[in-house]
């Protein structure tokens, strides 16, 4: 086809530039290590836009074809030509060789680059976060008078699309995701309904609020994880329109089994483990585990602090209440009190002071909202991650090593039943039958050894993915110290409002201020 570069025909050089810079694993570059070989042309803005233009990458990768493709475009814009697809196609037998040094020394290109190694985490938090953004709003469906269920209207920024799910599309979706990926990060869904027999002081509503929000952190997690956020389970779930998302759902992780099956180098994941790996794993987990338990107090200081946002806002509106309650009363003032006293016109002042305390005691109930939703709810969002790597942990302990350690067992017992039949001579078909069976166990304890390395290299990654989140803390604190300076500002230019109107009540009363 014209234009299309085949790969017999390129010249030695282009393999040559292609085996320096590609990735170890396999044959694609990174957008980044390729960018750097464009800046090593000294080409002009224009003509490096131009190339970059007209060559496909998929993924942050180009492919073997598309830096071949590439070569030939700064070859011909080195020579001074237009380095466009057209002007390719007359030297598309002969490809002209572009000026870019030994390719030995290319090498150290991918060096500078994002580390190709695959267990490396390139990511930032702010990539991270800016993945996606999915909202959770709740939609009461009612059935005749009743309040039967509650259906949730999930957006999702990056699909540029809204869905409705139900609480049990969610409980699939989790078992599911669970399943597919057993040796990453899936936090945990929030119970369906109020435990009963729990002493409880939230109402339903609170209750329901709760669960809308958990499903929300829930769902942004899963989301911008670097690893599943891309997988069909998650982009059916946020973007598949029919009624029938949970056969959609069954059927799609049918097609593709869990993690360890469609990961390419699941099998070779040994090969990429540091020696240490054991060591460094119980370090982080330790580290982590106290990070958690910290954050967990962060969390109950912050709800409390919310709460007495939102208890302040009753007591001012009530302070108010009682005020405007005093300047009502009609009551005559006794006649001995009458001729000096002051307080018949002082109460009838009293009664205009609750429209201030009205406007502080909401202002006070803005800064619990904000409080709660943009500190606590922080708070929680990396609190469900951190719960979500100890979950991880647990299963990998409980899951795969346990179950490699079981089929270690069966399998010895099984040699010693092997040794014992054939020094006692039974029948050959018996004995054939334990060395099929050997066989058989030997292939699983392989297969286990193999998922328990790629447990391993998960988990490593998990816990960068960790480190990754943790500078969220200086989003924590500079939301709570926003929150504290906006509310603490609106809250003293109400005072401040209201300390001449008392100053005006107390002198028309002919009473001294006390300030």
């Amino acid at each position: 086809m014209a234009g299309e570069i085949n790969e017999g025909s390129v010249p030695p050089y282009y393999r040559e530039v292609h085996e320096a810079i590609r990735c170890r694993t396999d044959e694609r570059v990174q957008v980044e290590v390729f960018q750097r070989l464009l800046d090593r042309t000294d080409l002009q803005k224009a003509a490096l836009g131009q190339i970059a233009e007209h060559v496909d990458s998929t993924g942050g990768f180009l492919s073997k074809l598309s830096l071949y493709k590439a070569l030939a475009l700064i070859a011909l814009a080195q020579q001074g030509k237009q380095p466009s697809p057209k002007l390719l196609e007359n030297c598309i037998q002969e490809l002209p060789k572009p000026q870019l040094g030994e390719p030995k020394d290319l090498g150290t290109l991918r060096m500078q680059a994002t580390p190709d190694d695959p267990l490396t985490v390139a990511h930032s938090l702010d990539k991270l976060l800016v993945r996606d953004c999915v909202q959770v709003e709740l939609i009461p469906e009612k059935k005749g008078l009743f309040l039967k269920h509650v259906e949730y209207q999930v957006t999702s920024q990056h699909h540029k699309i809204s869905v409705y799910r139900r609480y049990s599309d969610f409980d699939v979706f989790h078992e599911l995701l669970v399943q597919r990926f057993a040796y990453r990060m899936v936090p945990a869904l929030p119970p369906k309904r109020m435990l009963k027999g729990v002493l409880t002081s939230i109402s339903e509503r609170e209750f329901i609020e709760g669960r809308r929000r958990a499903l929300g952190r829930f769902l942004n997690l899963v989301a911008r994880h670097p690893f599943s956020s891309d997988d069909e389970l998650v982009k059916i779930f946020l973007a598949f329109n029919g009624s029938d998302v949970q056969i959609k759902l069954r059927d799609a992780y049918k097609r593709m089994g869990d993690e360890f099956i469609t990961n390419r180098i699941a099998t070779q994941a040994k090969e990429y483990l540091p020696t240490d790996i054991q060591n460094q794993f119980s370090a982080s987990r330790e580290l982590i585990r106290n990070i958690h338990n910290s954050f967990q107090k962060l969390r109950d200081r912050a709800e409390k602090m919310a709460e007495r946002s939102k208890e302040n806002a009753t007591d001012l509106l009530m302070f108010g209440r009682e005020l405007s309650t005093l300047g009502s009363d009609a009551s005559s003032i006794p006649p001995l009190a009458s001729s000096q006293s002051t307080w018949a016109t002082l109460r009838k002042s009293l009664k205009g002071l609750s429209v201030e305390f009205a406007l502080l005691s909401d202002k006070a109930a803005q800064q619990g909202r904000r409080e709660e939703d943009d500190v606590v709810e922080k708070l929680n969002f990396f609190l469900d991650l951190l719960q979500s790597y100890r979950d991880l942990c647990e299963r990998h302990e409980k899951g795969v090593l346990h179950e490699h350690q079981r089929a270690l067992q069966k399998y010895s017992v099984m040699k010693r039943q092997m040794m014992s039949a054939t020094a006692q001579s039974k029948e050959q078909v018996s004995v054939e039958q334990l060395e099929s069976r050997i066989v058989q166990q030997e292939n699983a304890i392989q297969t286990m050894e193999l998922r328990n390395y790629f447990s391993l290299f998960c988990l490593h990654q998990e816990t960068q993915l960790i480190f990754t989140y943790l500078p969220m803390t200086y989003h924590i604190l500079g939301a709570f110290v926003k929150s504290q300076v906006q509310g603490h500002t609106e809250m003293g230019e109400v005072w401040n409002d209201l300390q001449p109107k008392l100053g005006f009540l107390f002198s028309n009363n002919g009473i001294q201020p006390p300030y």
